[in-house]
Formats: C-alpha cells, sequence, structure tokens
C-alpha cells in the first residue's frame, strides 16, 4: 500500500515541486491549503486567494486531491499574540520559528493524521537525516543544499516526533533547479515571485503593524563598552561552551545596566 503524504501547497513553486516530487516517488499526495490570516487589508484577501487559485490549478495539473483548511484561531492565538507580546516586553522575537512549531509543524501535522496520512512535507530547503544512538534511532534536521535558501534555523524548535513525521523533497537542490523542475512540468507557478516577510502575513511595515496593538513609548538606548565589568567573569567555571556563551548573551535589567 502506498504510503500518504500531505503536503502543505501554498501555491508557491516550492511546495508544488514537493509534491510533483513526492508523486513521481511513488506516494499517494494530497495538497493542503492553510488559511492563516486575513487581514482587513484588501491586498491581503486578495493575495491569500490567488495563492489558494495557485495551490488549486497544481493540485489539477497533478492530479492530487486537494481542499483548504482554515487556522486562523491557532495561528492567532501562538502567533500573532505571542509577537505582540514579546515586543510590548522590549524582545525581539522570531514568529517565523514557532510559526512552523505551533502551525505547520503541530496543527497542521495534527490534521494531516486525522486524514489518514503517514507523513506531512513542505517546500523548506533543509536535510532531514537519521543516527543510532544508544540503540534508539535520531531524527537530524541538515543545511539544504542551497545555502542560499537554507531555512533550518526557522525549523529549530522541531521535536523528534515531528521530523520522523515530516519529509523535505527539495533538501538537496537549489532553487534554480526547482524552478526548472517546475517549469519543465509545465507548472504554471514555475517563475512566480517568492513570499516575503512575515510567515502568512506576507510583506509588511513592521512599525505601523505592531501599532495596531502597541502604542509607541519613548526609551532609552543604553550602549554598554565591551570592556564594562559586567562582562567580567573573572575565574567563574562553565559546564559547556554553550552555558558560557549564554551567559554572556544575557541580558540585565536597564536599572543594572544604568548601575555599570
Amino acid at each position: 500500500m502506498k504510503k500518504i503524504v500531505v503536503v502543505g501547497l501554498s501555491g508557491g513553486v516550492d511546495s508544488s515541486v514537493s509534491a510533483l516530487i513526492l508523486k513521481k516517488k511513488g506516494y499517494q499526495v494530497i495538497g493542503l491549503f492553510m488559511n492563516n490570516w486575513e487581514d482587513e487589508n484588501e491586498d491581503s484577501c486578495n493575495a491569500w486567494k490567488m495563492d489558494k487559485t495557485d495551490a488549486m490549478l497544481v493540485a489539477q495539473k497533478l492530479n492530487i486531491p486537494f481542499q483548504g483548511i482554515e487556522m486562523k484561531k491557532e495561528y492567532k492565538k501562538y502567533v500573532i499574540n505571542y509577537m505582540f507580546n514579546e515586543y510590548k516586553l522590549g524582545k525581539t522575537p522570531n514568529p517565523d520559528i514557532l510559526c512552523n512549531k505551533k502551525i505547520k509543524f503541530n496543527f497542521f501535522l495534527k490534521k494531516a493524521i486525522g486524514l489518514g496520512a503517514d507523513f506531512i512535507a513542505t517546500g523548506h530547503y533543509v536535510k532531514k537525516t537519521t543516527i543510532l544512538k544508544n540503540k534508539k534511532i535520531i531524527y537530524r534536521l541538515l543545511i539544504g543544499k542551497d545555502t542560499n535558501k537554507d531555512q533550518s534555523y526557522f525549523l529549530c524548535q522541531l521535536n523528534q516526533y515531528q521530523l520522523k513525521k515530516s519529509l523535505f523533497p527539495l533538501g538537496s537542490l537549489t532553487k534554480n533547479q526547482v524552478r526548472k523542475i517546475a517549469e519543465k512540468n509545465g507548472l504554471h507557478n514555475a517563475y512566480k515571485k517568492e513570499s516575503q516577510g512575515l510567515c502568512f502575513v506576507g510583506k509588511i511595515r513592521l512599525p505601523q503593524f505592531l501599532k495596531k496593538k502597541i502604542l509607541p513609548k519613548k526609551g532609552k538606548i543604553i550602549c554598554i563598552d565591551s570592556n564594562s565589568l559586567k562582562y567580567k567573569f573573572n575565574n567563574k567555571s562553565f559546564s559547556s561552551k554553550e552555558e558560557e556563551l549564554f551567559f554572556l548573551s544575557k541580558k540585565k535589567s536597564i536599572k543594572n545596566q544604568m548601575e555599570k
């Protein structure tokens, strides 16, 4: 019996070629389009509708089942609200990492499993390998062939189960190769412009976006000399290099900074 793979079809060339490759490898492929964000902005609304249309056309071309799923509530709760809260605390979050951890490889994965899938697949430029450690299979996430498109950093928080259930068909390809494969196989979006900006939201002007929930306020920019005593740790010992680096990068409160 063929293994079932649900591909997150975004309407872009990367996920489209991922679906194409998996079908050629003999998998039973299902395309799922995630609608996670819809702004009141007309351009935003039109953008996701066009992406969904592109995804449907690809599914039709590949002759695979296709459906759209709504995950706006989950996305708002676990990504958008998190981002606003972090900025309110004066931090600089990376919503794309959380989007992958909580949305694509969590809620989306669960929906795929519910459809009977053995795996999910995305168009990320990363590789997955396994090693045997203490008689246990360990899944490893590695940099993809195209170092200009490598996205392993954005998947850094995936756990072993999420990696086990995920396939990354583009890990050994470059972006140019992916476009050529799409063109050769008659995919209409072979040279579609890449999406940029915030995961599922797109290209935004961050200050204006944040002002929707956070009132601007004046703050102080404090520069600390690299020779400051706050960085001195004399004979402090560390159990690992990681612990030492964490100590050196640890943030101090503004009050402590001012005291130095």
